[in-house]
């Protein structure tokens, strides 16, 4: 694979852990519409790629997404309406990038340095985990300029408590990795020289499994998440009935049962 553009770097590993790289540094690898462009294609491509196993979103500089572009977004405003309609057409565009990582077949995990702040600690919320550099930090601080988090809200609700959603949108104060581990944000808090290291081995941990599995219990996971307990179990029975009938469950469970090494074929 080559370079999705200079603001978004790529590198596909022969273990399958393809790593993407924030690099708009200048503008703190705010989610433009370009940078927002890139992702979105991205993921798409990476989701139908049989040689990616597990995404890595990590980020160059010392912000690893500041959330939109507030220069782009002002400029919108020139237009007769306002801006409505661009507005509009931004936040549908972020979210369907969230919804693209959430919806990927691939495990994403966020490999975090420096601060990710509104719609940029709604990118680290949206990604299946999340390993953290000890000098990250999170917030959404849009209360602070009259713009409530709404559309980072969502990712943030469903990874965190409501007491503590509520307190990083209300107050908009910058949260410390520690406690960010604390509260579910992240998965863990490492040191800073220790960070890609951890993440890599997290990833080709997952990216050792089959893809298969992995991507029947991501969407499994997402699916029921949002269905009645009863609902869910119905949905979960009939999934897990299909999963043990796939070529990889009776591998998996033969070779357990044999003492030896599973042999994936992905299906």
């Amino acid at each position: 694979m080559q370079d999705s553009g200079d603001i978004l770097l790529r590198e596909l590993g022969n273990d399958g852990v393809l790593r993407l790289t924030l690099n708009d540094v200048a503008r703190r690898n705010a989610l433009s519409e370009a940078m927002l462009a890139e992702l979105g294609r991205t993921f798409a491509e990476a989701g139908k790629d049989a040689a990616v196993r597990v995404i890595v979103l990590a980020a160059n500089g010392p912000a690893f997404c500041a959330g939109h572009d507030l220069k782009e977004m002002t400029a919108g405003r020139d237009a007769p309406d306002r801006g409505r309609a661009y507005f509009a057409r931004v936040m549908a565009q972020c979210s369907g990038v969230m919804q693209a990582i959430v919806n990927c077949p691939k495990p994403v995990i966020a490999e975090v340095t420096g601060v990710a702040t509104a719609a940029g600690c709604q990118l680290v919320a949206s990604c299946d985990l999340a390993v953290a550099a000890e000098s990250a930090r999170f917030s959404t601080p849009g209360v602070h300029i009259g713009l409530f988090c709404s559309t980072p809200m969502v990712a943030l609700s469903r990874n965190v408590g409501d007491k503590h959603a509520m307190e990083m949108l209300l107050t908009g104060d910058m949260t410390p990795v520690a406690r960010a581990a604390e509260i579910g944000l992240v998965n863990r808090a490492v040191a800073d020289d220790a960070l890609s290291e951890v993440t890599m081995e997290m990833a080709r941990k997952v990216a050792s499994k089959s893809s298969m599995t992995l991507a029947t219990g991501k969407r499994a996971y997402y699916a029921q998440r949002e269905m009645p307990l009863a609902e869910a179990y119905d949905y979960a029975s009939t999934v897990m009935v299909d999963n043990m009938l796939a070529h990889d469950a009776e591998e998996g469970i033969g070779a357990f049962i044999e003492k030896r090494a599973p042999a994936w074929q992905d299906r």
